[in-house]
């Protein structure tokens, strides 16, 4: 009986978790240890609270290890002591520096969420939503010294649900990937897949998100804007602002919607504020918003909303 391929996982997010508990339930794989980047402070107490790879990797037995680089020496050194075969990663948060890609003689394959070349980075989940893909998947690759340019290993791609947003997209890309993953690793060692370099054409970028990424522009179509709204969520969420009693623009996040076509009107007016929702105009047809929060309140479904707070037909919403 062949001994079981020794393997140390890399990652940090839930994304990376799903492949950890993947590896873990492959007999001919051993986890020597998982790596995940340090606990971080969260809440208004700043307690340290555990990454999701540590958690997963807990309650499995697993050792831990949580270096704050991933370069630094002490930790170079400690990961070559535990011989690994492979090192499998996964949403870990950290480019790998050349000295560790060089540790196991089988290399570092890398979980990504993308058809690559396209969408390298750290938000391709959110990118492909946002430019209204009808397509994406996972690619595994052998990692180089790039940003997600490593050789391509093995791809599996799926149609994006109308019905998906980011979170939605990234927990069925999560168990897709943790399955390429565990069918990936026996055959590339074994020499039945040949790495094939990524192509120079294609390439894009998926940048890391920022606050204001999720701020509606109500004169963009309402496909557009529904594309946003659903790349974005759950975090940073799409906003716009509404008016108060005192004409003050206040925050008003928008948690679902729905395409309304042939609606249409001056961008940002609400059309239409009943129990079925508020159906705002924007630069062509309209949307139909079915559950918001206001700044400093719960998510609730519109009509509850409108409930407590009245907008007229014609009102304005901002950006």
């Amino acid at each position: 009986m062949s001994q079981p391929l020794k393997i140390v996982f890399m990652g940090t997010a839930d994304l990376a978790a799903a492949s950890l508990r993947a590896l873990r339930a492959e007999k001919s794989f051993q986890i020597l240890a998982a790596v995940s980047q340090p606990d971080k402070p969260r809440g208004r107490e700043l307690k340290l609270h555990p990454t999701p790879v540590k958690v997963a990797a807990l309650e499995a037995g697993l050792l831990v290890l949580q270096p704050a680089r991933a370069r630094h020496s002490d930790f170079l050194a400690q990961l070559a002591s535990l011989k690994p075969d492979l090192v499998a990663v996964a949403a870990y948060g950290q480019i790998l520096p050349p000295a560790l890609l060089e540790i196991p003689p089988h290399g570092c394959l890398n979980v990504h969420t993308s058809l690559l070349p396209k969408y390298r980075g750290a938000a391709p989940i959110q990118w492909a939503l946002f430019n209204g893909d009808a397509q994406t998947g996972v690619t595994i690759m052998r990692m180089d010294a790039g940003l997600d340019t490593g050789a391509i290993l093995s791809q599996v791609v799926t149609p994006i649900r109308d019905e998906e947003d980011a979170q939605r997209l990234h927990d069925r890309l999560a168990q897709l990937g943790g399955e390429l993953l565990v069918k990936t690793i026996p055959e590339y060692v074994a020499g039945r897949i040949t790495p094939v370099p990524q192509p120079a054409e294609g390439s894009t970028y998926a940048r890391k998100l920022n606050k204001e990424d999720g701020r509606v522009d109500w004169t963009a179509p309402a496909q557009v804007v529904w594309n946003r709204l659903r790349a974005f969520t759950p975090w940073p969420g799409g906003f716009t602002t509404i008016p108060d009693a005192g004409g003050t623009p206040r925050l008003l996040k928008i948690g679902l919607a729905r395409l309304e076509t042939g609606r249409s009107g001056k961008p940002g007016t609400v059309l239409e504020a009943t129990r079925a929702g508020m159906v705002v105009a924007c630069g062509t047809d309209a949307l139909r918003l079915l559950e918001v929060q206001r700044e400093g309140g719960r998510r609730m479904a519109a009509a509850d909303f409108l409930a407590g707070h009245p907008l007229p037909n014609g009102t304005q919403l901002g950006g």
